[in-house]
């Protein structure tokens, strides 16, 4: 509601200042045009967010320099640091990279963000850039009615360049024409209470705009123009930096506890830059005119002063904050804690900051079923095994584990299914079908998502199945006939390898080998299923149990072996490789 009431006030004052003062037009065409520009951009650029990117972030955040680099270089080169910010929140609340890695991201993303300002101050502001600006429409709009979704991407960027270009020379057009009928300078404030002005004015035009970029070339063309001072232009570039913050906090909303910890972390990052920046701002400022004699920059270039103002105070808050990473993580997991009860009839991974993108809504999907089956799954089975979980992850012999496991562990298995997996289950079927509805997917990524709602199917029918089983091992296993009793120790010991088998598989680095041994198991369950058992069928026929227990024990037979082919199947499902999924159309 206040965000509406804010929306509209803006609206009108945008209106009443164009309706008295129509030379303001231009100008706010000129910011129009480049934030229209800018959203092509990052549009154009999402295209290229497709490929095998779980791997390369994986591998690009696993140390911190990396992942500074990673996140400067991508800003610089698609030119929005909000698109990063939205995409590293997304990723880290997939559980794609860890918080550490998504800081060094948004680190790396305030470098990269300072080219916008030597684009402008370098080229954009120096030569006619509409010359520039019509071919790329051209060619942009081209592209863009194109079949194929990577030259829609190309057309998209193109598009979005020209645009960007073209509202820089609309703003710097419009301050020329502005500046023959109001001098924006008499507004200007010396000294420090001019610095804490402006910075604040510069904190409102970002979060109006909601883009750092569009800000600076805003105060870029403005300071070309002669319509702000230098040294109020310097506290407003700091302005944009510590609004820009609120594109994160904007994004971290719907997405996990990783995911507000990451936006915590972008606005702390750019607090502290900012404060740094503006108490030493006079200091900087004279640093700038040294290295600008030195590197060649005119004592009267200010925007180009500007831009390198802009990188060194980033690059000094990313120096300074480099070595208080460890004390911000403590900070962040001290602050923002997860207070809800860590049990698996709440979502761990899907929330709405990971549909952003195909490639981290599947790997919620995958990880949400992940931990459905590690947990629930695994203890209704063992438990209804009267198995302790444990003795399966230990190297203990199965034949060994069963004879020892003989007391009765209590289980309620509907109770269990109620409170445990019934809502989680629908939840990520819920999701699945937001993903498959609302994102763009490839066929294999359809085929992905359809793979895992079948995986989720058959861990419901695994617990159907050994309900089913339950009742029967409670009875059989403590019974006094050892013939009754030594089978459902096999039936029990036939789960229990399968268990350990794919738990073997999900940890351990030599998962062809364990693959292999998990489709012989397969293979043996569905020979089993057509051709019986020769044991059961030899104490029947010699009358060693009684008729209710053999068809008891006939039944329950087929019932455990449907019951490994499922388990099997999900655990191919969920850990066997398929990075075919994050491949483009």
């Amino acid at each position: 509601m206040i965000k509406r009431w804010i929306f509209l006030i803006v609206l009108i004052v945008l209106g009443l200042v164009l309706f008295f003062n129509p030379n303001f037009k231009t100008i706010a065409a000129g910011v129009s045009i480049l934030l229209f520009g800018m959203i092509t951009l990052e549009e154009g650029f999402k295209v290229f967010t497709k490929g095998p990117l779980k791997s390369i972030l994986g591998k690009a955040t696993d140390k911190l320099y990396k992942s500074i680099s990673l996140g400067a270089l991508v800003t610089a080169f698609i030119q929005s640091s909000s698109l990063v910010s939205v995409i590293t929140i997304s990723f880290i609340s997939a559980g794609l990279i860890s918080l550490a890695g998504g800081i060094g991201l948004i680190f790396g993303a305030n470098i990269g963000t300072t080219a916008t300002a030597w684009l402008v101050a370098a080229f954009g502001l120096k030569i006619k850039i509409s010359i520039l600006a019509m071919p790329m429409l051209i060619f942009g709009i081209i592209f863009s009615f194109q079949k194929s979704k990577s030259l829609k991407g190309i057309g998209n960027i193109l598009t979005g360049l020209g645009f960007f270009f073209l509202g820089i020379y609309f703003m710097k057009e419009g301050f020329d024409v502005f500046s023959e009928y109001f001098n924006l300078t008499v507004y200007a404030v010396p000294g420090f209470l001019g610095v804490v002005i402006y910075a604040g004015i510069g904190i409102f035009i970002t979060t109006i705009l909601q883009s750092s970029s569009a800000s600076l070339a805003l105060i870029l063309t403005a300071l070309a123009a002669g319509q702000i001072e230098y040294e109020n232009a310097l506290a407003l570039a700091i302005g944009t930096n510590i609004g820009t913050t609120i594109t994160a906090l904007i994004g971290s909303v719907g997405s996990n506890i990783a995911g507000r910890r990451l936006a915590l972390a972008h606005l702390v990052f750019n607090l502290t830059t900012g404060v740094l920046a503006l108490s030493f701002i006079f200091p900087l400022a004279n640093l700038v005119d040294r290295l600008s004699e030195i590197i060649g920059i005119s004592q009267n270039d200010y925007t180009l002063k500007l831009a390198l103002f802009h990188t060194i105070f980033n690059l000094l808050g990313v120096l300074i904050m480099i070595p208080l990473i460890k004390k911000l993580e403590k900070l962040l997991l001290y602050l923002i804690k997860d207070h809800r009860v860590k049990d698996i009839d709440e979502p761990k991974f899907l929330n709405r900051a990971a549909l952003e993108f195909s490639q981290t809504a599947i790997s919620s999907l995958e990880n949400e079923t992940k931990y459905l089956f590690e947990n629930a799954i695994f203890e209704i089975v063992t438990h209804a095994l009267n198995i302790h979980r444990s003795d399966i992850l230990s190297n203990m012999k199965s034949k060994v584990l069963v004879k020892k496991s003989k007391s009765e562990i209590e289980i309620d298995i509907r109770d269990l299914y109620v409170h445990k997996v019934k809502t989680i289950y629908g939840k990520i079927l819920a999701y699945a079908a937001i993903a498959q509805s609302e994102l763009e997917l490839s066929k294999e990524q359809h085929k992905r998502i359809s793979e895992i709602k079948i995986a989720n199917r058959k861990m419901v029918e695994i617990i159907r199945d050994v309900k089913e089983l339950r009742r029967n091992i409670s009875v059989y296993t403590y019974s006094d006939n050892k013939y009754i009793k030594k089978e459902y120790n096999k039936f029990r010991r036939m789960v229990v390898k399968v268990l350990r088998a794919i738990y073997l598989f999900r940890i351990e680095d030599k998962k062809e080998v364990h693959y292999e041994k998990l489709m012989e198991m397969r293979n043996k369950a569905k020979e089993n299923s057509r051709m019986g058992n020769k044991g059961i069928n030899n104490i029947i026929r010699k009358n060693l149990i009684t008729t209710y227990m053999a068809s008891s024990l006939v039944n329950d037979h087929d019932n455990v072996n449907d019951m490994i082919k499922k388990l099997i199947e999900v655990g191919e499902l969920l850990y066997h490789e398929k990075d075919s999924i994050l491949d483009p159309v």
